[in-house]
């Protein structure tokens, strides 16, 4: 009998891929996803598209502050392993509504972390941020670093959620693994990401804000090398971990825009204003742990990440 994973945000740009790639290889695949407005249901519906019909996946549209809902799910369907992807995201967008914030990615985290203890499920694997580490002297960024001054709401709600993680560890045995990400990009990326917008704008010759004049890096990690680490992550109980899941090669702003530019065959048009206190000068993922602890080994460079976002974007947006 396969066994059933259970992966909520299943039709973002991770969860899509993810739920793909655990019916590739066999399992049972219960997901679950609010369709909410925060972007286009439209598009998180043709994320899914490709194996809505497929046999061993269920579609379970509740919100995971449901509290009896979650309940529900986890008491019919026993899921072996769950990744949990679903969020509030974006660390702009979150400040100003830690409220918000609070609720959806602490509480409802919660909601699904008792139903899992509840239900016996033997790994939890988490979707955690590199936002945690705000702004720290220490290069590259590496899991023993304390990270306790987050920048804004959302990568404080994360922070949270890994330490409610090791509560339930400690008290109930769970396997809790948290995956700090990098920079996620790739086809099917949500309209209010980096990677989208700069291709976006620059393909319709609008003005792109560029922090600093892109004298930022950021560890872009391309979409298919995530899902590996949290497929491993989610067959690999280790009792209470927390790992980055980055490239660990850091790309200037300034530099990226001009690849996008190459395949748009388009110049930005920028805007460069000092960069706000909720942004961090770099991003670099430390990923030794990764490597060692999961087998993760990154494979996609930016330059063919960045031309299958381009081909997915023409192919969605252009016809």
């Amino acid at each position: 009998m396969p066994n059933t994973d259970l992966i909520t945000g299943a039709a973002g740009l991770i969860g899509s891929h993810l739920c793909q790639a655990r019916l590739a290889q066999g399992h049972h695949v219960v997901g679950i996803d609010n369709f909410n407005d925060y972007y286009s249901p439209k598009q998180k519906r043709s994320n899914i598209a490709d194996f809505l019909d497929h046999e061993r996946f269920t579609l379970c549209e509740i919100d995971i502050r449901d509290t009896n809902a979650v309940n529900e799910i986890f008491q019919t369907h026993k899921p072996t392993a769950v990744a949990h992807l679903a969020a509030m995201a974006n660390v702009r967008y979150s400040i100003g509504r830690t409220p918000l914030y609070t609720d959806v990615n602490i509480n409802g985290s919660v909601n699904l972390l008792e139903a899992a203890h509840k239900s016996g499920t033997k790994v939890f694997t988490f979707a955690s941020t590199s936002s945690i580490y705000g702004k720290t002297d220490r290069l590259p960024f590496i899991e023993t670093d304390p990270c306790n001054k987050p920048l804004s709401a959302y990568p404080a709600s994360k922070k949270a959620v890994e330490l409610l993680g090791y509560t339930y560890h400690n008290l109930h045995g769970m396997n809790f693994t948290a995956l700090r990400f990098f920079s996620v990009y790739g086809p099917r990326a949500r309209p209010d990401m980096m990677p989208f917008m700069v291709t976006d704008k620059i393909a319709r010759g609008d003005t792109i804000t560029l922090f600093d004049a892109g004298d930022m890096k950021r560890d872009w990690t391309y979409v298919d090398d995530i899902v590996q680490g949290v497929s491993l992550a989610m067959d690999k109980p280790l009792g209470y971990e927390i790992i980055n899941l980055g490239r660990g090669e850091p790309v200037l702003m300034k530099d990226f825009v001009t690849l996008v530019e190459e395949l748009v065959d388009k110049k930005a048009l920028l805007d460069t204003p000092p960069a706000p206190a909720s942004e961090p000068k770099i991003t670099f993922a430390n990923i030794d742990k990764a490597r060692n602890l999961l087998g993760y080994a990154p494979k996609t460079s930016i330059n063919d990440g960045l031309a299958n976002l381009w081909k997915w974007y023409q192919q969605q947006y252009m016809g």
